[in-house]
């Protein structure tokens, strides 16, 4: 971890397209995690390239209770990389980004490195309510640790 984004990686047995399947589909995503934020997705669909926005319903204490946000595609390479920058919905995404790499380690085991990144975020009023990292590591953790048995089952 530094001051701006927080890596976790863990080796998970399953292939990149088994891994890429379920973080491309956000209904999967209230499932993976580990903040315990997420409550359901509204209308999305299957991530399919940069640019695609998926919408979640969410809550947490940081934003008064039950809130919306979107989520805008900034990086896709088929069973490689997905990425997006999260904004309360309605709006442009303030800075803070989750990306998901997947490295394969075979044709059944693949390195999943997860981060959570606000480097990007300038607004000062925003970092001050916020209080970044408002996932921390072991949340991070969580959700590798719930991926690999959802790919796993």
């Amino acid at each position: 971890m530094d001051d701006t984004k927080v890596t976790v990686e863990r080796v998970i047995p399953a292939s990149t397209d088994a891994i890429f399947d379920v973080l491309s589909n956000p209904e999967r995503h209230v499932a993976l995690d580990g903040s315990g934020f997420i409550r359901s997705t509204q209308g999305a669909q299957r991530i399919k390239a940069v640019g695609d926005v998926f919408t979640m319903n969410m809550d947490g204490p940081h934003m008064g209770g039950e809130y919306q946000t979107d989520n805008h595609v900034t990086g896709y390479a088929d069973n490689a990389l997905l990425a997006w920058q999260t904004a309360p919905a309605g709006t442009e995404p303030p800075g803070w980004e989750w990306v998901w790499e997947l490295t394969a380690q075979g044709p059944d085991s693949t390195l999943v490195r997860h981060t959570y990144d606000w480097s990007k975020v300038t607004d000062k009023a925003l970092l001050a309510k916020v209080k970044f990292p408002l996932v921390t590591q072991d949340q991070l953790d969580d959700t590798l640790v719930k991926l690999d048995e959802a790919v796993s089952s």
